[in-house]
């Protein structure tokens, strides 16, 4: 890195952060952008995912009750593996604390696709699934995603491992903007702490390749997530955050019927949100590799081999918020009996579903985590413009939204980063 000065420092490349990024980039600012993980190109693959998305300690993490809690850790964050399902943002929980959202809104949906998919994209597994489901009474339909349709490839199954072919939106795609407008990635770069003085950040602290660097700039942007931007916090000072999260534990429900071959298909395609129950649910028809792994986690050894024939569906739950998140990153939440009360609903569910669409020996997978959030609040460590009690320092990611939600949060995370990027263009420090 030949300039070690910037306007702007955003730390991590997920939906908020790269938003911001290159909001900032296309405003004329001068950006850097420090990303822990790699910025290789994106190949699709399993191995590829693995070190991105599965690395014990780094992307893949366990609570007590070893529940798996995976994200991303990649440029552009665990959006290079969701399944890009554009739910609206929660208006109301955020109207709560002063923030109206809806002219950001406004702008995603005219940048970005959240058209539900053509039926000719929604796989024979979604598409069983979904007239059982209907038959049963369910309001199950097309969920809406952030797909370039006229970029995907017919059977293709890559989503879960990053898409190749740049058909699903993710952080990627504003980084590469902010880039085109002469911003500046470090990857590699695992920030420790973001520099003070006189109450005010004035840049970062990060290690790449065993080195300690430092860049400056009179403005901090921390991305780094649920887990990872409580810690940066701690780090630098900032007392009270990493607690009382959500991580919206789920479930994979599976059965096997005879009459179908499918397992390549675009997953989440379509679901039902079971607001009053506190659980959302979808078909999911994860790689042959990691439907393996579900079963080897339960020891459906049996199964192993069944991916082809196999229809699941995915129950994630809102769970209450609880729990704190070590100073080393760490995960102490467990699935309380709430959370497994709701996925148990779901469960009976997803199961009535599944023998309807003609499935034996139902079975269900060990609980998962996704989306951790709600660790630096707003209203509590982050003021309504995101800002910490440390001047110029901002964070915008899935750690900022105040309470939990159940849904995927990436749209909520774009629009945020939106709102935030004007007020900092509107503010002397950007």
């Amino acid at each position: 890195m030949e300039e070690t000065y910037f306007d702007a420092i955003v730390v991590g490349s997920g939906p908020g952060g790269s938003t911001v990024a290159k909001e900032l980039a296309q405003a004329g600012k001068k950006v850097l952008i420090a990303e822990w993980g790699k910025h290789h190109p994106v190949k699709g693959n399993v191995l590829q995912a693995g070190v991105s998305a599965c690395t014990p300690g780094k992307s893949l993490l366990f609570t007590p009750d070893f529940a798996a809690v995976f994200r991303g850790v990649v440029t552009g964050g665990s959006t290079m593996h969701y399944y890009g399902t554009a739910f609206d943002p929660p208006l109301e929980i955020f109207a709560k604390t002063g923030i109206d959202l809806q002219k950001e809104v406004d702008e995603v949906r005219e940048e970005l696709p959240t058209q539900p998919l053509d039926d000719t994209l929604v796989g024979p597994m979604a598409k069983r699934i979904m007239a059982c489901a209907k038959e049963l009474g369910y309001e199950w339909q097309k969920l809406p995603k952030f797909i370039y349709q006229e970029k995907c490839k017919p059977e293709c199954w890559r989503c879960t491992y990053g898409c190749p072919y740049e058909a699903k939106w993710n952080g990627r795609h504003f980084v590469n903007q902010a880039l085109e407008h002469q911003a500046t990635l470090i990857d590699g770069a695992k920030v420790e702490r973001v520099m003070v003085e006189q109450g005010k950040a004035v840049g970062i602290r990060f290690r790449k390749s065993g080195r300690v660097t430092h860049a400056n700039a009179p403005l901090v942007i921390v991305s780094a997530g649920g887990i990872g931007s409580p810690a940066i916090l701690k780090n630098s000072g900032i007392e009270g955050t990493g607690k009382d999260f959500f991580f919206d534990p789920l479930i994979a429900v599976m059965g096997s019927v005879p009459d179908i071959k499918g397992g390549k298909e675009i997953p989440m395609a379509t679901g039902v949100h079971m607001e009053d129950e506190g659980y959302l649910m979808t078909d999911m028809t994860v790689p042959g590799t990691l439907f393996r792994a579900f079963n080897a986690q339960v020891f459906k050894l049996t199964k192993l081999m069944s991916h082809s024939r196999t229809l699941t569906i995915m129950v994630k739950a809102k769970d209450d918020l609880g729990g704190h998140i070590s100073k080393r990153g760490g995960i102490k939440k467990k699935v309380d009996h709430k959370d497994r009360a709701r996925l148990e609903k779901g469960y009976e569910r997803a199961s009535a579903i599944l023998r309807k669409a003609g499935a034996q020996d139902i079975y269900k997978s060990w609980y998962l985590a996704a989306h951790p959030g709600g660790t630096v609040k707003i209203g509590e460590t982050v003021d309504q413009n995101l800002q910490t009690q440390i001047e110029n320092l901002y964070v915008c990611d899935c750690s900022v939204i105040p309470e939990a939600w159940g849904l995927p949060p990436t749209f909520t995370l774009i629009a945020l980063g939106k709102r935030l990027a004007k007020h900092l263009l509107s503010n002397r420090a950007a």
